[in-house]
């Protein structure tokens, strides 16, 4: 079973097979390559998902800004993994890249999807990312780099999506003191502290 820790390590190596499948010549168009990397990229999102609860509560289960975290979240979880499930999908039915394209277009222009599953709402996964990281760092759970190569990672990646497996290989750095968490490493905040 994988657990809260160990989730957000398999999500980083998937993030980054995601991030080596988009190099691979011809993995773009209709395909293996695009399946492939996409299957890697909705079950790293999955794990991440499963992995935020573990930050939230290493940081303590009391404060609003820990559930807010968590919160935004996973709001931008789903709408990463409903942004995959849409590419396996078109992928799928789909003869050549036109056609793909085309019934991107009009998946897109249905109001509202676009902020909810492409632009907006996927940002927050970072966003609560960053924060639960960031809370950890203050409360000395993680140390200060932790979030810092988070946002790292994301910086990389929002630049190009051919950095993706660099910023997965900054996260699971970053990810590291909760994975290992052995002697020394991260313990839970009780609560009230």
């Amino acid at each position: 079973m994988v657990t809260g820790r160990r989730a957000l390590g398999w999500a980083a190596g998937l993030m980054a097979v995601y991030g080596l499948v988009r190099l691979l010549p011809g993995s773009r168009g209709v395909g293996a390559g695009w399946t492939v990397g996409h299957l890697a990229l909705f079950a790293g999102l999955a794990l991440l998902g499963a992995g935020l609860p573990e930050l939230w509560r290493l940081g303590g289960r009391d404060g609003a800004w820990g559930r807010a975290w968590l919160g935004l979240g996973w709001a931008g979880v789903a709408a990463g993994l409903a942004q995959a499930g849409i590419d396996l999908y078109a992928n799928a039915v789909s003869a050549d890249r036109a056609a793909r394209s085309a019934l991107f277009d009009r998946v897109q222009s249905v109001p509202g999807v676009l902020p909810l599953v492409y632009t907006v709402v996927p940002l927050l996964l970072y966003v609560g990312l960053l924060g639960l990281l960031a809370r950890l760092a203050l409360r000395r759970t993680v140390p200060w780099w932790s979030p810092a190569l988070v946002l790292l990672g994301t910086l990389a990646t929002g630049a190009s999506l051919d950095f993706l497996a660099l910023g997965a290989a900054l996260y699971l750095l970053a990810f590291r003191p909760v994975i290992t968490a052995g002697r020394g490493g991260p313990r839970a905040v009780p609560s009230g502290a």
